[in-house]
């Protein structure tokens, strides 16, 4: 009997016919899945199934990709331009031409009355990386502006500028085959089952190969942490105390690789000396984990023969997120672990396309990772374009944290909000609401008509969705993948390239600049940007003038650099094999980090730390996956993982709500008891609107500019449950 039924109903899958499999990549997170679309002899698309001949998946898929082929025709997309006076009256249906006249004939008024940076543009991970490449044409080189970011600083700029100050320049040095090579691997702040599975089967089918230590830094019990042969559950935004306790000990006890420090590194004497301060006697009081599991955890990673750390955003959502990442690279080149199989520092990236962004949209500077601060940079690109050199800013602007503080203090009057949702996506949501409400002008372009931050714009521009587009992305190890057009734009939604390209002919500079029709074309002025040499003489690492959307689709992905004269379909799998750095004497930079303690912490008004992370059904704001049944009915309303006897004393029970506050706000969740989190902490998933970012106090890490989401203090309040259940109810609905 099963549950109380006598029978089994027998489960049928229905037949889904399929007269062609079209090829494109997944469009979710970093991973870079290999995906196949399915569809029927009426061209109607059916299926989705990953490919079983791409290095990455392996035929593999997560419940995202097996249902992404379900978001073409999903509820709440935007189907034609929309248009309005004030947020709160009325949207009426335009025409794209109107829509785009009146928004370049406002950009052009407010730089015309408050200066070019007076109007801002925030982007996304989630374009295809041409369509980054125009709209950062469009920002530098037409409407001029410096206020130009990506919501990508929410999730890596961390990673970027600890990888830039350690070797001076971005770029992940490692590859997933990396698992398959190392001896040990230490995971920091990292729950790749639920963040990125299909990596994660990747790293379990190399343990089941050939079992090496896995150690878990996460002060929840992850799934990964399950996993794990140790579990260190750390004090939140204490590991680089961590990391130089570690580093103590393998420096003091002779374990670094001294030939490596010596022939490729600089600035070891200076970690050294301010590593002695970091005693795991004292550190444990810090962090949290005892003296000898430090010893222990430490030695275990110097003595393996190769050894790799990875992490996500329990390193870089931080303030000392930049410092928490150019200190695993610390530990990873004091013990010789840079740019050999099995041994590298791998930062796990968010987004499908984060890198995407980062190597071409210019948000933080130039194309190709060229810097507005160098002149030759300037003069490079300005030439290429066409226009004047003195058109570009020196320096760049405002990122996406502090665009919306400008907006609170009146320096920014207007904003382009592509693809992106800051109204749930945003620490501290009352202060971005205002924010919104304030601005003179607001367009937002976006595949759903009813994302959160539309309630507070003036022009709405429907974008086509994924495979309705043709271009690349780039993955977590720098694999470029092609997307294909598979289905053509959804009624009258239009793919944010042709967007870019119409509106860049509204603007002076736009006509001036040559603007290619096709993606293709803008991937071919991105090869040919791609190739040459840095001011030192190296080569440029982000060379992808070998690659052709041909090779991309048969090779399933190639990974950068992949130059115009190589033979094969295989990119370079590793950054700095060689030893040579893009720093101006070619040697990487060991960094003393030293810890200061800004968190907002516990205390007794505010007892538990709140920690918030994703789950396995859920993608970023739920934009897409709240729209997909067998997605959202796993996970269909924000809840909060507490410890029994933590709730036990507050008399909280299994499956009430409560009312949780900080010092910015309050959210009414659903409580599920749980022994994942400690006494002190709760545990509730960003993905869900007006819930953990009404909490969050988001305090900017000084060199990304990345808020700390995961380090902030709360209280549990009862609430009366039946106006909780309504209030989850309408805040859960779309």
């Amino acid at each position: 009997m099963l549950f109380g039924r006598k029978k089994r109903k027998p489960i049928a899958i229905p037949a889904k016919k399929v007269a062609e499999w079209k090829y494109t990549t997944c469009n979710y997170c970093s991973t870079g899945c290999s995906i196949e679309i399915g569809l029927d002899e009426q061209q109607k698309i059916v299926t989705t199934r990953g490919h079983a001949g791409a290095d990455v998946n392996r035929g593999k898929l997560c419940i995202k990709g097996i249902l992404e082929h379900e978001l073409f025709d999903s509820p709440g997309r935007g189907t034609e331009p929309l248009i309005r006076d004030k947020h709160f009256n009325p949207f009426k249906p335009t025409s794209w031409d109107h829509a785009l006249d009146t928004t370049a004939q406002q950009i052009k008024h407010i730089q015309q009355k408050y200066g070019r940076d007076a109007f801002a543009i925030v982007s996304s991970g989630q374009l295809l990386t041409e369509e980054f490449y125009t709209l950062g044409k469009l920002a530098r080189g037409v409407i001029g502006t410096n206020s130009y970011d990506g919501n990508t600083t929410l999730c890596m700029a961390s990673a970027v500028s600890g990888y830039k100050r350690s070797f001076g320049a971005d770029g992940p040095p490692g590859c997933y085959d990396d698992f398959e090579h190392t001896h040990c691997l230490i995971a920091f702040g990292s729950n790749l089952p639920e963040q990125h599975p299909i990596i994660y089967w990747r790293l379990k089918e190399a343990l089941e190969k050939r079992h090496f230590p896995l150690i878990v830094v996460d002060p929840r019990v992850t799934m990964l942490a399950q996993f794990a042969d140790i579990h260190l559950p750390i004090t939140p935004g204490t590991d680089c105390v961590l990391i130089n306790a570690m580093m103590h000990v393998i420096i003091n006890e002779g374990l670094q690789d001294q030939n490596y420090i010596d022939a490729h590194t600089q600035g070891f004497d200076e970690v050294k000396a301010l590593v002695q301060d970091y005693n795991p006697k004292q550190a444990q009081d810090v962090c949290g984990i005892d003296e000898d599991t430090i010893r222990s955890v430490a030695r275990i990673y110097a003595k393996a023969p190769t050894a790799m750390s990875i992490w996500t955003m329990g390193i870089n959502q931080s303030t000392h997120g930049s410092d928490g990442v150019a200190n695993i690279n610390n530990l990873n080149m004091v013990t010789g672990n840079i740019g050999k199989p099995g041994g590298t520092s791998l930062s796990i990236t968010g987004q499908c396309n984060a890198m995407g962004t980062r190597e071409w949209s210019s948000c933080s500077g130039l194309p190709g990772y060229r810097y507005l601060e160098n002149e030759a940079d300037r003069n490079e690109i300005a030439e290429f374009w066409g226009i004047d050199p003195e058109f570009f800013p020196k320096k760049r602007g405002l990122s996406q944290t502090d665009i919306f503080a400008a907006i609170e203090t009146g320096e920014i009057k207007g904003l382009w909000i592509v693809a992106t949702n800051p109204m749930t996506s945003m620490p501290n949501t009352a202060r971005i609401r205002k924010a919104l409400e304030k601005l003179d002008f607001l367009v937002i372009q976006d595949v759903y008509q009813d994302v959160e931050t539309n309630q507070y714009s003036h022009v709405y521009l429907p974008a086509s969705v994924w495979a309705e587009k043709e271009g690349v992305h780039t993955n977590t190890e720098r694999r470029v993948n092609l997307i294909n057009n598979v289905m053509p734009p959804f009624k009258n939604a239009k793919p944010d390239f042709w967007i870019f390209n119409q509106m860049a002919k509204r603007f002076d500079n736009g006509q001036m600049i040559h603007f290619p029709e096709a993606p293709e074309g803008a991937f071919e002025e991105m090869k040919y940007l791609s190739k040459g040499r840095l001011a030192n003489g190296q080569p440029r690492q982000l060379d992808i003038s070998g690659m052709s959307y041909a090779k991309l689709e048969a090779a399933k992905g190639i990974q950068w650099p992949y130059r115009e004269y190589e033979v094969g379909l295989k990119g370079i799998a590793r950054l700095y094999s060689d030893g040579i750095f893009p720093t101006p004497n070619g040697k990487a930079n060991l960094l003393p980090i030293s810890f200061y303690n800004n968190n907002e912490q516990p205390c007794q008004a505010y007892p538990f730390w709140l920690n918030s992370g994703r789950v396995v059904e859920h993608f970023h704001t739920r934009t897409r996956t709240g729209k997909i049944g067998n997605c959202n009915k796993f996970s269909p309303t924000a809840y909060m993982e507490m410890n029994p006897d933590a709730a036990q004393a507050l008399g909280v029970e299994h499956q009430s709500y409560v009312r949780l506050t900080s010092r910015r706000g309050d959210a009414v969740v659903l409580v599920q008891l749980t022994q994942r989190v400690p006494r002190n902490m709760v545990f509730i998933p960003f993905h869900f609107h007006d819930c953990v970012n009404r909490l969050t106090l988001g305090l900017l890490d000084p060199h990304s500019r990345q808020p700390a989401f995961k380090q902030c203090a709360t209280r549990i309040e009862p609430i009366e449950q039946a106006e909780a259940a309504r209030i989850n109810a309408e805040r859960r609905a779309f």
